[in-house]
C-alpha cells in the first residue's frame, strides 16, 4: 500500500464518502483515467488524490424509506469508519442529530427527542454522544474530528436560532444543547478538534455574528466549519472576505471548507455565480481556483461533498435523483472518472512530503513518532499510517 504524508504542511484533504459502501454493495464500479477498474475507492483516493482525511455521516435512526441516501445509522458508520481508520487516514464524524437531513435551515430533532424539553434533549444528546463516540473507539474507528451538527446557523434540535437579532429565537436553547454536544466529545476525545460546521458563508456579518455568539457564551470548539458552493454562495471573492472576517474576529479558531462540490453536467438555472462552466473541465478548472485561494489564505482543510457520486444505482437503491457533483459520471456503469486536471489539484492544496513507501513495524512504540498532519505522538499509537524520521510505517500491533 502507497499512502502520501502531509507532515510538513499540517493540512487536512479528502471528501465526505458516506454512501461508498452502498454503492459497492449495489455493484457500481469506479474507473480510473486509464478506464481500469478501481478495487478500493478509499485507497485510491489517499494513492491518487493526496487525501488524508474522509468525513462519514451518522443519522439516529435514519429515515431511509423516503431517501436511500439517508442510511448511515451507527453500525454501518462504524465499519467505514473503521476502514478509513485501517488505512492510515484521518476520520471525521458528521452528527446529524437528526433521521434526515438538516442542512441549510433545516433543523429537525430525530423522533425520539421531538417531543423533549430544552433540558431533556440537552441530556439526551450528551448522553448519544458519548455512547456512540464509545462504540466507535472500541470498534475502532476513533474520530479525529467531529461535527457537532451539521450547517447548524439556524439551528438544530427543533431549536431556531438566528444570526441576527430576533425576537423569536431561543439562543439559551440552543447554546444549552450545542454545549451539551460539544462537552460530551471533549470528555471522551479530548484531543479531537471539535467543528462547528454553517451554511452562510456568503453573509460576512451573519458569520461574525453567529461565531461570536458561541464564543460569548462559552461554547467549546476547535474549528469554524463552512460550506462553499460557488453557484449558492458566490465567487472566491467572497470566500475570501468571509474567511479574513472571522479570522480577524477569532483568531484562535481554524478555518475549514468542510463541503464544497461543483456540477460538472447540469448546473443549477439560477446560480449566482458561473465563473466556471458545468462541464468536466469547469469542474477542474474550479477546483484549481479554489486551491489557489484557499493557500493563498492559509486555510488548513479542504473536503469535498459526496465525490463517490455515480448514479443512483440499480433501481435506486443509493439515490434517487442525479446531484451530478462527483468526480465520476453518472449514467451507465462502469463509471468513467470525470478528469485527471480534478485530482491534481487535491494535491496542489497539500502537496507531499516525498514520504512514500510504508514499512510494517508490527508492534510500536511512541518514540518520535509523528501521525500523517505531523503532530508529535506521546502515547503508543492505534494501528495505522504513522512517520518516524523519514519513513513511514504501518503500526500492526500495539
Amino acid at each position: 500500500m502507497t499512502t502520501y504524508a502531509y507532515a510538513k504542511h499540517g493540512k487536512y484533504v479528502g471528501g465526505d464518502i458516506s454512501l461508498l459502501p452502498q454503492y459497492e454493495k449495489h455493484n457500481s464500479p469506479y474507473l480510473d483515467e486509464d478506464n481500469q477498474p478501481i478495487e478500493d475507492l478509499i485507497h485510491w483516493f489517499i494513492d491518487e488524490c493526496g487525501w488524508n482525511t474522509f468525513r462519514v455521516r451518522l443519522f439516529v435512526n435514519p429515515d431511509s424509506i423516503n431517501d436511500p441516501g439517508v442510511c448511515q445509522d451507527l453500525e454501518y458508520v462504524k465499519q467505514l469508519g473503521k476502514r478509513i481508520k485501517d488505512a492510515g487516514a484521518f476520520f471525521m464524524l458528521d452528527y446529524h442529530y437528526s433521521d434526515t437531513w438538516v442542512d441549510a435551515g433545516k433543523i429537525q430533532a430525530p423522533r425520539v427527542w421531538e417531543k423533549c424539553t430544552i433540558d431533556q434533549k440537552a441530556d439526551s444528546i450528551a448522553d448519544y454522544t458519548r455512547r456512540t463516540l464509545q462504540e466507535l473507539i472500541a470498534y475502532g474507528a476513533t474520530p479525529d474530528m467531529v461535527q457537532v451538527g451539521n450547517e447548524i446557523m439556524y439551528g438544530f434540535m427543533g431549536v431556531r436560532v438566528h444570526p441576527y437579532l430576533d425576537d423569536k429565537d431561543d439562543w439559551n436553547g440552543f447554546l444549552k444543547i450545542l454545549k451539551a454536544g460539544c462537552d460530551a466529545v471533549r470528555e471522551v476525545l479530548p484531543s479531537a478538534q471539535i467543528i462547528i460546521h454553517t451554511d452562510r458563508l456568503a453573509n460576512q456579518q451573519y458569520n461574525k455574528f453567529y461565531y461570536g455568539k458561541l464564543l460569548e457564551n462559552g461554547v467549546d470548539f476547535d474549528v469554524i466549519g463552512l460550506s462553499y458552493y460557488p453557484f449558492w454562495h458566490g465567487d472566491l471573492s467572497t470566500l475570501s472576505s468571509t474567511v479574513r472576517t472571522l479570522r480577524t474576529a477569532m483568531p484562535g479558531k481554524e478555518i475549514h471548507l468542510v463541503e464544497t462540490a461543483y456540477n460538472y453536467q447540469w448546473g443549477p438555472s439560477d446560480a449566482v455565480c458561473k465563473d466556471w462552466e458545468f462541464t468536466k473541465e469547469g469542474q477542474a478548472s474550479f477546483l484549481h481556483d479554489l486551491v489557489d485561494t484557499l493557500n493563498a489564505l492559509d486555510v488548513k482543510a479542504l473536503y469535498y461533498w459526496f465525490p463517490e457520486e455515480c448514479g443512483n444505482g440499480k433501481s435506486s437503491t443509493v439515490q434517487r435523483g442525479w446531484i451530478n457533483r462527483g468526480l465520476w459520471t453518472n449514467g451507465n456503469s462502469p463509471h468513467a472518472l470525470n478528469s485527471r486536471e480534478a485530482l491534481d489539484a487535491f494535491k496542489a492544496f497539500a502537496p507531499t512530503t516525498g514520504v512514500k513507501d510504508i514499512k510494517s513495524a508490527g508492534t510500536c512504540n511512541a518514540d518520535n513518532i509523528y501521525d500523517m498532519c505531523g503532530r508529535r505522538l506521546y502515547a503508543v499509537p492505534e494501528h495505522g499510517a504513522y512517520i518516524r524520521g523519514n519513513e513511514k510505517f504501518l503500526c500492526t500491533e500495539k
